[in-house]
């Protein structure tokens, strides 16, 4: 019979639905049933294609003896962390403090008041490795709440109240100038890996906001270096086993320092970001593999993630079954043997795929199996397609078909920017789709976002600040690409919710509104995850706007935000790249590009293109024509030269001549 989860919407939440232990989605009434009963409260957060999360489900979840005992003894509370960052970075905080490491599934233990007092993330069935078996948890747990409750309360007291207590000191410091830029450019190549790419060992996670820095201080200063570590890195990622070779996308991190054999999970928000990065790598150097791999991964998003109301799903699986009916397996789906290849594609092409994709008789995963990379020469498109015909006959890994609102504004970014530059209108066209989607089902009457939909109904969860940044970066971008007003004005409005509900007034920002549920502290942090960090994406969004409109009080907002970057940029870039990428933009201006004549003269098109291939940091660009009802701010009093289409480069309140040839206009933006 099913729990109380099969009427929620989260996929990972539906996962549960039929576990015989007696979930609760997060809400007050669990933590009332808690009190009722007097038992201790089990957190335990995940999400959908979490691997260690489905090995325990399936160890202890479903377990219908461990389930018995679980709910007689506590009130469980089932989570998502990608619906519900808040409770998540609160309660990680705590696992991480008190254990030296977090991650997924986390499992928590708090009072019926939600303070924590026992901390840890996977459990297996039985002992092994120093780890008690999750039982043994329960029942160690369920002994302390029913023999030593003080000293249990007396614990969670003072967990609760360091966590409260904790606040970023903040002084709003300037934004960090030249020098301390090069200094962050100096921290990433210290822990650059020369051989390799990347920074940093095992395990290794695409550095897309590093790199995204990176190449907007090549750009600024004509650094060799900076550009040398993108070049590096993008080309043994886009070879290596964490590139999916057939299907174009990328697997979330490689477990080693190689990039050979990856995480196999897919996120939209990986994906999103690399495929931005790649596509400004071609815009730097023209580089046909960076512009084959954006490309690559536009066409995954698309053709794997896209839904049918036109956003973007969360993620794909890292399990799935290797044959039909088997049970399911990591890696199962994209992995290959000599044989495998002989049957799909015969022996002779089977030897020449073994060479091109390095598949060997010991392979490099496991039970001699081998993770496609590109060691050599590129591989002949015939020879992938059939690769990739052969491998859709196979069952597919799940789908998290969620779509969260920060991921698809990077998405919105990614796609838009992808179509500009390589002429591809149907990405444009998707980036397009996936904003309509978030402005009619996300966003609300009172102009607030909801944190994710599915099946085009929003989730119950409010938007928090990425979601805010992040769509609003999409949303200016996809302005920049269309030249349509209505992306710049939703985007003022997002910003405006920015500036009223998560800023204070000394400049620092919370991940949540003042409004928004009250958890043990209000969760606030500026430094990069897997994801910009709500912070920095709010602050380069505010920039942005800045630009776009003249306004002192978003480009205020912006400065006093980047101070963070200046204070943290020196002893952690890889941590604050994003941040560090929106200060490279605030310190080349940044630049404004008014382009102005009739949307369908090729001339206007011309000098289109070329404001958007420019490698100009966080350049902000206006499309219009004379005729253009409501025009964007940066359009005023444009006129065109002598009659022809032109473009007007402007920076730091100073104004360049207008120009009406392309050549002209590139030699500005340098």
């Amino acid at each position: 019979m099913p729990n109380r989860l099969a009427a929620e919407s989260s996929p990972y939440l539906l996962q549960h639905a039929d576990n015989p232990v007696d979930w609760w989605p997060w809400t007050p009434e669990a933590f009332e049933e808690a009190r009722r009963r007097d038992v201790p409260v089990l957190l335990s957060v995940g999400y959908a294609s979490c691997h260690w999360c489905h090995v325990m489900a399936r160890e202890s979840f479903e377990d219908e003896a461990v389930a018995a005992y679980l709910n007689e003894r506590f009130v469980a509370v089932k989570v998502d962390r990608e619906e519900r960052p808040d409770v998540d970075a609160v309660y990680m905080e705590a696992v991480q403090a008190a254990t030296g490491q977090g991650g997924w599934p986390m499992t928590v233990f708090m009072t019926p008041d939600g303070e924590p007092f026992s901390f840890g993330t996977y459990y297996p069935p039985r002992p092994r490795s120093g780890l008690p078996s999750f039982g043994q948890l329960l029942q160690g747990v369920h002994a302390a709440w029913s023999g030593r409750r003080g000293e249990v309360a007396a614990v969670a007291g003072r967990i609760a109240a360091e966590l409260a207590g904790r606040r970023l000191e903040y002084d709003a410091p300037a934004p960090p100038g030249a020098g301390e830029l090069a200094a962050a450019a100096g921290g990433l190549a210290a822990d650059f890996d020369e051989e390799h790419g990347g920074f940093g060992g095992a395990p290794k996670f695409p550095p897309a906001m590093a790199l995204e820095f990176l190449l907007r201080h090549h750009a600024r200063t004509g650094s060799d270096r900076a550009l040398r570590m993108v070049e590096r890195t993008c080309e043994a990622m886009a070879r290596g086993g964490i590139h999916d070779q057939l299907g174009g996308g990328f697997a979330r991190y490689a477990v080693d320092g190689t990039w050979t054999v990856p995480h196999f999970e897919k996120m939209l928000y990986d994906n999103a970001l690399l495929a931005r990065v790649y596509t400004h790598l071609w815009r730097a150097t023209g580089s046909g593999l960076a512009r084959r791999v954006a490309l690559e991964v536009a066409g995954f998003l698309l053709r794997e993630l896209r839904t049918p109301e036109g956003g973007f799903a969360s993620a794909l699986d890292a399990d799935s079954a290797p044959e039909p009916g088997a049970a399911h397996r990591e890696g199962a789906f994209y992995v290959w043997t000599p044989a495998r290849l002989r049957a799909a594609l015969g022996p002779a092409d089977a030897s020449l795929a073994a060479e091109v994709f390095g598949v060997t008789e010991e392979g490099t995963f496991e039970e001699g199996a081998s993770v496609l990379r590109l060691p050599g020469a590129e591989a002949p498109a015939a020879l992938r397609e059939r690769l990739l015909a052969a491998r859709a006959a196979r069952p597919r890994p799940g789908r998290d078909d969620k779509v969260v609102a920060a991921w698809n504004g990077l998405a919105v970014a990614a796609l838009a920017e992808a179509g500009a530059c390589f002429e591809r209108p149907e990405l444009v066209e998707a980036a397009a789709g996936a904003a309509e989607l978030l402005v009619r089902v996300h966003l609300g009457p009172d102009g607030r976002l909801a944190r994710t939909s599915r099946d085009g109904r929003p989730g119950p969860a409010a938007g928090v600040l990425e979601d805010y940044g992040d769509v609003a970066e999409g949303l200016l971008t996809l302005h920049a690409v269309t030249g349509e007003r209505r992306w710049l004005d939703v985007a003022g409005g997002l910003l405006d919710v920015v500036l009223a509900r998560f800023v204070a007034g000394d400049g620092t920002l919370y991940d949540t509104a003042d409004d928004a549920e009250t958890l043990i502290r209000r969760p606030q942090d500026p430094t990069d995850t897997a994801v910009p960090a709500g912070w920095t994406a709010a602050a380069g969004a505010l920039l942005t706007f800045a630009a776009y409109t003249g306004s002192g009080r978003h480009r205020e907002a912006a400065e006093r935000a980047l101070g963070i970057v200046a204070r943290l940029g020196g002893r952690a870039p890889r941590f604050i790249g994003w941040g560090l990428a929106v200060a490279e933009a605030a310190l080349d201006g940044p630049r404004e590009v008014a382009v102005v004549g009739p949307p369908d003269d090729p001339a206007t098109a011309a000098l289109h293109a070329t404001a958007l291939r420019s490698t100009a940091p966080g350049a902000v660009i206006a499309l219009g024509g004379p005729d253009t009802p409501d025009p964007s701010p940066l359009l005023a009093s444009r006129p065109l030269l002598a009659g022809r289409p032109t473009a007007y480069v402007c920076r730091g309140f100073v104004c360049d001549a207008p120009v009406t040839d392309p050549s002209a206009l590139a030699a500005r933006l340098r």
